[in-house]
C-alpha cells in the first residue's frame, strides 16, 4: 500500500487534504478563543467616578471596557421627555423603569443621555424629572436591543437608546446611566427616594470570564472535520491499492485460464463458508 500512497497524484491529495485540514485547525482554535468572554474591567477602575463627557464620546458604539462604569455628568432633564420601561425586578417583584432624557452640559451637538431615575411597581404616570440645573451618578451601561411591541402600549419592552432618540427626537449617547444618586444646585437630594421611585441598584460585572459552551463545540467539529479530511484521503488511498490487487488477482486468473468471478466466489466461500453454498470447487473441476 505504500507504494501507491507515493504515487504523485496521491501525493499531491495528500498535501491538498493537510492544507485543508490545517484550515480547520486553525478554525477550531478561533473559536475556542472566542468561547471566553473578555474579563470585565476591576472594580477598582469602574467603581472610581469619571466625568461622563471625558469617558466616551456621543455617536460612538460603547464597548465592553468602557460600560459598567459610574460616570458623573451635570446638566437638565429635558421637559417632557420621560418614559417608563416594563419587566424591571427590583426586590423581587416586577414593574418599571422610569427612563427619563438628560441634556448634558459640554455634551457636543446637544446630545443627552438616557437615564434610569428610578423603579415603581405600576405603570401610573411617574412624578415629572426634576427642574433645574442638577448633577447625576450612575452606571453607564450600554444600550438593549428593541423589542417590537404592540402601538399604543404605555410602556416600552427594553430600554433600546435607538428607539428612544426617535421618539424624543434629540442625538444621543450610545448608552444610558443608572443614576444611583441626583443632586440639584445647592445640594439637595433629589434622586428616586426623593421623588417617590425606589432606588435601581445595579451592581459591577462579575469578574470571572464567562464560557460559551457552544463556540466550543464548534471548536471540536472542526477538530473532527480536520480528522476527516487526512482520513478521506486514507480510504481513496486504499480503494486504489484494493482496485490494483483486484486487477493482478484478474490477470493471473486469466492467464491460468480461469474464470475470475469464479475465482472470487471461491474465495468468498472459503472466507464466509455456510452449509447450503455450492462446492464451488468441484464446479471448477467440473469446468476443467
Amino acid at each position: 500500500m505504500l507504494k501507491t500512497a507515493l504515487k504523485p497524484r496521491w501525493i499531491l491529495a495528500l498535501v491538498g487534504a493537510l492544507v485543508v485540514a490545517t484550515g480547520f485547525v486553525l478554525l477550531s482554535q478561533w473559536q475556542f478563543n472566542r468561547s471566553q468572554t473578555e474579563a470585565p474591567p476591576p472594580v477598582t477602575t469602574t467603581e472610581r467616578v469619571v466625568p461622563l463627557t471625558g469617558h466616551v464620546k456621543p455617536a460612538v458604539d460603547l464597548l465592553a471596557r468602557d460600560a459598567d462604569q459610574m460616570v458623573s455628568a451635570a446638566g437638565t432633564f429635558l421637559p417632557g421627555k420621560q418614559v417608563l420601561v416594563k419587566n424591571r425586578i427590583e426586590d423581587s417583584r416586577t414593574g418599571y423603569w422610569v427612563v427619563a432624557a438628560f441634556k448634558i452640559s459640554g455634551a457636543p451637538d446637544g446630545n443627552i443621555i438616557p437615564v434610569v431615575r428610578g423603579w415603581q411597581p405600576d405603570d401610573a404616570a411617574p412624578a415629572p424629572a426634576p427642574a433645574g440645573t442638577l448633577e447625576i451618578t450612575g452606571r453607564l451601561l450600554p444600550t438593549e436591543a428593541p423589542v417590537s411591541q404592540d402601538a399604543g402600549q404605555s410602556a416600552y419592552a427594553s430600554l433600546s437608546v435607538a428607539e428612544l432618540i426617535n421618539v424624543w427626537d434629540v442625538p444621543s449617547y450610545s448608552g444610558f446611566v443608572v443614576a444611583s444618586s441626583v443632586s440639584g444646585a445647592d445640594g439637595a437630594d433629589v434622586s428616586a427616594a426623593a421623588t417617590g421611585l425606589l432606588p435601581v441598584h445595579v451592581g459591577p460585572q462579575p469578574q470571572e470570564r464567562q464560557i460559551n459552551w457552544l463556540n466550543i463545540f464548534y471548536g471540536i467539529e472542526w477538530v473532527v472535520f480536520a480528522g476527516f479530511a487526512v482520513f478521506l484521503w486514507y480510504r481513496l488511498v486504499a480503494d486504489d491499492f484494493r482496485r490494483q490487487q483486484e486487477d493482478i488477482a484478474d490477470a493471473a486468473a486469466l492467464a491460468a485460464g480461469l474464470d475470475p468471478a469464479t475465482v472470487y466466489q471461491r474465495q468468498l466461500h472459503h472466507e464466509n463458508p455456510t452449509p447450503d453454498s455450492p462446492n464451488l470447487e468441484s464446479q471448477h473441476k467440473d469446468q476443467l
